[in-house]
């Protein structure tokens, strides 16, 4: 059993400043699936929709679990919001869905210090209808994958660190003991 902890949810959710938080606090490598893609590619992941299909993104996706799968232990995973898909979701590590309401999404984004940047990087959130009927098509698909649920809403990010460290040592303490 691999001892990565995946970080999954809907976009928004803060899955990229949890991992960022975690890797600090307990010591361990960070990799962002998105990331990795664009710089695998050369190019936002936005350019990559638009100039070569989602098909071809999700292929990415896919190509970047295997590796995943094939060459990282130890380390925190954070996973674009459509990365639950992969067919080997639960090869690479403990899956924990940071899990909130779309309202909560929406406004954590609209409200924060630099809304401006975090609404342009994520532009599906311009048309509000369409990702929140995203969200929606998502949220049952996240539940099943989930090891780990955790919601995030209202709760400070080191409540949610020690949440996140202490459920996901319990689940490889109880596995480790089968």
């Amino acid at each position: 059993m691999k001892k990565n902890i995946i970080l999954i949810g809907f976009m928004g959710v803060g899955k990229g400043t949890t991992a960022r938080a975690y890797a600090r606090k307990y010591k361990c490598f960070n990799i962002d699936t998105d990331d990795l893609i664009e710089s695998k590619e050369n190019c936002k992941i936005k350019e990559i929709f638009v100039e070569k299909s989602e098909k071809y993104f999700r292929d990415l996706e896919q190509e970047c679990a295997d590796w995943i799968e094939n060459s990282v232990d130890d380390s925190l995973i954070s996973c674009g919001g459509g990365f639950f898909k992969v067919n080997n979701l639960k090869d690479l590590g403990t899956i924990v869905l940071l899990d909130a309401s779309y309202d909560w999404i929406y406004n954590r984004l609209s409200t924060a210090d630099n809304a401006k940047a975090k609404l342009k990087k994520r532009p599906l959130f311009l048309e509000p209808k369409k990702a929140k009927k995203l969200y929606e098509e998502r949220q049952e698909g996240y539940k099943e994958v989930a090891n780990i649920i955790i919601n995030v809403e209202n709760k400070d990010l080191k409540s949610i660190l020690k949440e996140i460290n202490k459920k996901s040592l319990k689940r490889l303490e109880i596995i480790s003991n089968l």
